[in-house]
């Protein structure tokens, strides 16, 4: 039997950005995935997200282990962040070096800072270093060999690696190499455009083949197995137009989803609908996010087999009223549900009630299908 996921959910890990896992396949037909900006728990614990974090496991353990017990305090019984929890495997791989583990690799300098996640220095390419631009040989690359390092840390101390890198998407990848010059190359060089695609997505592959090999290699816990599916982020898909995306991008990700037959696709909470026939075209979708301005039913019509799920931004969240959140709940759970519904990147001002609020609501429509 193929252990290949048939469906993805949302995961938001304790201080990291949202990525996907596989679905346990018992999901409710709504089900909330709220998550915290690195600030929150900057102020609400003191814990420093600057290099130390993302550079030693031990340092990050500990943070997790104390992020997990702050969110179980304010809000008791909604199991937020949680995997490897009781007595398995903490995951202390998720969130590490945030969205910027393909820059890196390419020698882009990230910039750390205490409340929030790293970022990419800028360091665009000139047209002449995209010329004699290749993907980088990862067997002897600086940033893959300080993460075997901390993945052999984890494993002696979890007994196995648990959780995921945020390998991002291709045109993410490429924005952070190549800067804003890339929209102008994206018209008068496609060409130009396609390399540095073919660049960046060979060294996802082979990033995201390595890192699961690695995961595959049995520690002492018994169930320990390497994640089979690829999920893209595709942040910035609506700074180009559909064609644009069809003809240069679309080939990407459907060669990223042909790497293990699984893929999951992230638009935040853009209007999804004008990608939405050309993300059809992607073999193996088993998951796809989108905003509440998307054309949901004609989603759920074109992904009947996906977990879908509905990026809330965390403004509406914090701003909307209660009768109108409550709204956006029901138009969900009639046109697009079953599916997840995210709040990310919380920040300080957002109260604790709000958060309860969404996760009760969440419960009611659920109990209401």
């Amino acid at each position: 039997m193929s252990d290949t996921p048939r469906q993805l959910v949302s995961y938001i890990a304790p201080g990291a950005p949202a990525t996907r896992r596989p679905a346990a396949g018992t999901e409710p037909f709504l089900r909330p995935e709220i998550g915290f900006a690195p600030a929150w728990f900057r102020q609400h614990l003191d814990v420093d997200f600057g290099l130390r974090y993302h550079n030693d496991p031990a340092y990050r353990r500990e943070a997790v282990l104390r992020m997990r017990a702050e969110m179980g305090r304010r809000f008791p019984g909604l199991a937020l962040g949680q995997r490897g929890a009781g007595d398995g495997p903490i995951d202390l791989l998720t969130g590490t070096h945030g969205t910027c583990t393909v820059a890196a690799i390419y020698g882009v300098p990230l910039i750390y800072a205490p409340d929030n996640w790293p970022c990419c220095g800028p360091s665009p390419l000139s047209e002449a270093e995209l010329a004699r631009l290749e993907p980088p040989d990862l067997s002897r690359n600086p940033h893959i060999e300080n993460l075997l390092t901390q993945l052999d840390w984890i494993e002696s101390r979890e007994g196995r690696i648990d959780g995921y890198l945020n390998w991002q998407g291709v045109l993410n990848n490429a924005h952070r190499l190549r800067g804003e010059e890339l929209f102008i190359d994206l018209v008068e060089e496609p060409e130009r455009c396609r390399h540095l695609f073919a660049c960046v997505c060979e060294t996802m592959i082979q990033g995201i083949r390595l890192l699961n090999a690695r995961q595959a290699r049995r520690g002492d816990h018994p169930r320990a197995a390497a994640p089979r599916f690829v999920t893209v982020s595709n942040c910035l898909v609506n700074l180009v137009s559909p064609e644009v995306y069809r003809e240069l991008l679309l080939p990407f990700d459907q060669k990223l989803a042909a790497v293990y037959g699984c893929i999951g696709i992230h638009n935040c909470a853009w209007n999804a609908t004008p990608y939405l026939a050309a993300y059809s075209r992607v073999p193996g979708v088993g998951y796809i996010d989108m905003g509440i301005d998307s054309d949901l039913a004609r989603a759920r019509h074109l992904f009947p087999y996906a977990r879908r799920a509905l990026m809330y931004t965390p403004m509406d969240a914090m701003n909307k009223s209660s009768p109108e959140i409550e709204a956006d709940f029901a138009r969900v759970a009639q046109e697009y549900a079953p599916c997840d519904f995210i709040v990310a990147d919380i920040d300080p001002g957002m109260p604790d009630a709000r958060v309860r609020e969404i996760s009760r609501l969440a419960d009611l429509f659920a109990a209401k299908a």
